[in-house]
């Protein structure tokens, strides 16, 4: 993992993130947000298109290991953050909001809190575990709503997914908080009902080779499974590698964040469950000046 010592006679013009005599931070996911902006000077990240910036960050967490269900944790519902280890959606996820944040020269650990909670929630607000954006193509929907990126999938080449979503409210064992609480499985079910109602597209996954040169470096992608009841069963972004579409994600449990050796399509072709992909291209934010 790359970074870069406050020490190391950086150009700070424009950096927010506490320096000496400012108040320290010891809270290890503020350190390494603080890491995360400090490599983001170094390289005059916020000078650079909102893509290659999602890039730079996702580099930076190469390495990172894996953690299975990162934001599923005991108590009432309230933003997790967790940069010490990822999956394959708080991986992305950390990419854009600390993409964002540079963009913006929002660069303190409020900012990026702020930035995290307003990507991850239905309209950026926490009300309970029905706030938080469950379904890749609904948390695409909701954020294409509010400008973080637009939905380049059906322009590229998709093609109609009609699969309907059901699987939370038809397996609410394999989630902690509705074993614990199954009067959310309406509220559930009904944000179910509204996703289904949408004209949703994807690419085959025969098809990616064929319309690869269309699909960027940074761009967001959200891979379609044939498991019933689920749109998307991964995540990651995409990378170009000697020419080459790649795609940089953390994968499963015992690895960590890593880019493909294989191609995307052949990366794809390797995974039975897998079915395509859905593709959203990040917008720039409004800077802050």
């Amino acid at each position: 993992m790359q970074s870069v010592s406050l020490g190391a006679g950086l150009p700070l013009a424009g950096f927010r993130f506490p320096l000496p005599g400012h108040t320290p931070i010891t809270d290890d996911d503020a350190l390494l947000c603080g890491k995360k902006f400090e490599l983001a000077v170094s390289l005059a990240l916020r000078e650079k298109p909102i893509d290659e910036v999602i890039v730079a960050i996702g580099k930076s967490f190469l390495g990172t290991e894996y953690v299975a269900n990162a934001l599923e944790i005991p108590g009432a519902e309230r933003l997790v953050v967790n940069l010490r280890g990822l999956d394959c959606v708080t991986f992305y996820e950390n990419s854009l909001v600390l993409a964002r944040c540079v963009k913006k020269n929002s660069m303190t650990f409020e900012d990026y809190k702020k930035e995290l909670q307003l990507i991850r929630y239905r309209g950026g607000v926490i009300d309970g575990y029905t706030s938080r954006l469950h379904y890749t193509s609904d948390y695409f929907y909701d954020n294409e709503k509010r400008g973080v990126w637009k939905n380049i999938t059906k322009e590229i080449g998709g093609v109609p997914y009609t699969k309907k979503v059901n699987f939370m409210s038809t397996h609410p064992d394999s989630y902690r908080q509705l074993k614990e609480h199954p009067e959310f499985l309406g509220v559930i079910r009904q944000q179910e009902e509204t996703i289904n109602k949408r004209e949703t597209y994807f690419i085959p996954k025969g098809d990616v080779a064929r319309v690869s040169e269309k699909i960027q470096s940074g761009d967001i992608v959200g891979i379609t499974t044939d498991i019933e009841g689920l749109d998307c069963s991964h995540t990651g972004i995409a990378l170009r590698k000697d020419g080459e579409l790649h795609f940089m994600h953390a994968p499963n449990v015992g690895y960590k964040v890593t880019i493909t050796e294989k191609t995307f399509a052949e990366y794809l072709a390797g995974n039975k469950k897998q079915s395509g992909v859905m593709i959203v291209r990040s917008l720039e934010p409004l800077s802050k000046g």
